[in-house]
């Protein structure tokens, strides 16, 4: 005769073992829920996380040495490639775009600074509310103060930089930047061969608002969405007011190109770090690559595709934040 008995607390056994399951997988559930949760809370209370001195450290995946942006430091058309064609350029200046192509870039001792070269690649005299240019430092070399008034942003390029504020001393490999706000206390010198571009303009307070001493790296600012477009966008600056410009690093994958054709009152520098393209500038209509400088003067119509078999990225500045009735010129 069949045990009833028997099955019946067998079966009560086993659902309480079912039950038991389902409740530590409901745990499980919310207790991944809710670390989630703050996961994205976190996150977005360091959304911009951007650094001051101190708290910044180079990416551990970062190589130091490798030379990432070799087709700007050393570009594949230079001028000793171009010997057989004199007189030729890619280079265009016009009213409201300048191209300016390695071939064409004027290098020369920069004042005040010791042991540098420099590229001067877009200035007032072109338009421009700011400058823009190449510092090519030996080993020892020392960067000069802007000058009263003046802000300065500057990215690595090549080699590493050792930035000093008097209260800090912080290395900068490749692929790293500082912010140095107007008549901020700082050098920058190199310990071995470097090359960085540099950005600096006069800045135009807004209010009570003063932008901060920052330094950081293009892997650790996040991913920005971009409505209806397809490029990857990080901004190297916070988006406070206190801030009168932005940088931005913008990815695009072979065949992607901006939806947007723009036409607008901010001003642009842009240095291509990556990739090929074709850039649209007013009506005209150039091939470009990685090491080419574009300036872009209000209104003037862009775009950009990229192509190739490699991504694409560009350096961008661009004003922020300013009411352009009361624009410095």
């Amino acid at each position: 005769m069949p045990n009833s008995f028997g099955n019946s607390a067998a079966n009560i056994n086993c659902r309480r073992t079912e039950m038991q399951n389902f409740q530590s997988r409901i745990s499980t559930f919310f207790c991944s829920l809710l670390m989630l949760k703050w996961g994205l809370f976190v996150g977005a209370a360091q959304l911009e996380g951007f650094c001051t001195g101190s708290q910044w450290e180079p990416s551990l995946t970062a190589d130091r040495h490798t030379d990432i942006y070799a087709k700007v430091t050393n570009p594949t058309l230079s001028p000793s490639h171009l010997e057989d064609l004199p007189g030729f350029t890619r280079s265009v200046y016009k009213r409201d775009y300048a191209l300016i192509t390695p071939e064409s870039q004027v290098f020369s001792a920069l004042p005040d600074w010791t042991k540098t070269s420099g590229a001067y690649l877009i200035t007032p005299a072109m338009g421009s509310h700011f400058v823009m240019y190449f510092a090519q430092m030996e080993e020892n070399a020392t960067s000069a103060l802007p000058p009263q008034d003046v802000e300065r942003f500057f990215f690595v390029l090549k080699g590493e930089v050792v930035l000093s504020t008097g209260s800090e001393v912080i290395n900068l490999p490749v692929d790293s930047f500082a912010f140095a706000p107007p008549n901020f206390k700082h050098s920058v010198k190199s310990d071995i061969s470097a090359i960085i571009i540099v950005f600096e303009r006069r800045y135009q307070r807004l209010g009570n608002e003063d932008p901060q001493f920052l330094v950081g790296s293009i892997d650790q600012q996040p991913l920005l969405e971009t409505p209806g477009e397809v490029f990857a966008l990080r901004k190297l600056l916070p988006t406070k007011l206190g801030y009168d410009f932005n940088i931005h690093i913008m990815d695009f994958q072979p065949g992607e190109f901006l939806n947007v054709k723009e036409v607008h009152y901010n001003q642009h520098g842009l240095l291509l770090l990556e990739g090929r393209g074709v850039y649209r500038l007013g009506n005209d209509w150039h091939p470009v690559q990685a090491g080419d400088v574009i300036w872009m003067a209000p209104f003037v119509p862009q775009w950009y595709a990229a192509l190739g078999k490699t991504r694409s990225r560009y350096l961008l500045y661009k004003d922020v934040n300013r009411n352009p009735l009361e624009f410095m010129t």
